[in-house]
């Protein structure tokens, strides 16, 4: 299934999701003041595929395979939530570093240098992303049903380095820049402390528009999640938390650092499996 296919299902499912929550007649009757909630949650990464190119002579190298993504890596997650009313704003953090140490079975070429066959090399792939997001609460037809849509400004921060145990041979990729999101939130209450919830950050686009370049690089990101979750109180939340994160480029950009000829294949799937708690500021007001 390619990750195209991946964000049209969801595309479906957010429809029949939220039809299905229509039996009963229900008014929001959100609070009209300030909420302020800090959400943190730790666990698990784990990847499902990853492969990235580096001009378009290079190979298409296999993380998951032949660069030591085949393990489990320890993952975290920090956000702000400020809600008003039916208006939400949500800070989010995201850190996600991934290094390994490898013995390299073929030769692999990067952006024009080679690494040879039978000698090590470290790889390092840190994509850490910040973004805010605007979330509007719809008014349902159950109590006992929340749902919001929204957009998100993702701002990517990204480096993808190989280097050779000696220190001799090394190549980077580097970028930054802004990423627009479509956001989708839905919470249901199977009772008044239990919950289920799924959410999604996504779009697939060219990136070319978006950076005002005339060289045509698609970009697509879907960052989707379902849990469940137990509210204690107003003064936090406890949940389990499973996550699909995947995304990643093609084309070729005017941004070649000096080397290469500026084509990028990056694509990856991960899937995180993670804890968390939302801690309730306003509670003690």
């Amino acid at each position: 299934m390619t990750f195209k296919n991946v964000v049209l299902i969801l595309i479906l499912i957010i429809p029949i999701f939220t039809i299905a929550q229509s039996e009963v007649t229900y008014e929001d009757t959100s609070s009209k003041g300030v909420n302020v909630n800090v959400n943190v949650e730790a666990g698990f990464l784990g990847v499902l595929s990853h492969k990235v190119q580096f001009s378009n002579d290079g190979d298409y190298f296999d993380y998951q395979k032949d660069g030591g993504q085949d393990v489990l890596f320890p993952i975290k997650r920090f956000s702000l939530e400020i809600n008003k009313g039916r208006n939400a704003v949500i800070l989010l953090y995201q850190p996600l570093r991934l290094e390994t140490q490898v013995y390299l079975q073929n030769d692999l070429s990067v952006d024009g240098q080679v690494f040879p066959a039978s000698t090590g090399v470290k790889l390092l792939y840190n994509f850490p992303f910040y973004r805010v997001s605007y979330l509007r609460k719809l008014r349902t037809k159950s109590e006992s049903f929340h749902l919001e849509i929204g957009a998100s400004l993702q701002l990517r921060n990204t480096t993808i380095s190989f280097e050779s145990n000696d220190g001799e041979l090394f190549r980077t990729n580097r970028n930054v820049g802004p990423v627009p999101i479509l956001k989708f939130r839905a919470r249901k209450y199977m009772t008044n402390k239990f919950f289920a919830e799924f959410e999604a950050d996504g779009f697939y686009a060219p990136i070319s528009y978006i950076n005002g370049s005339d060289n045509e690089v698609i970009g697509a990101i879907l960052d989707a999640s379902i849990r469940t979750g137990y509210k204690f109180n107003e003064l936090g939340t406890s949940y389990l938390n499973l996550r699909y994160l995947g995304g990643g480029a093609v084309g070729t950009s005017d941004d070649t650092n000096g080397v290469g000829d500026g084509y990028v294949k990056n694509w990856l799937h991960f899937i995180t499996v993670t804890a968390g708690v939302t801690y309730n500021l306003s509670s003690n007001r």
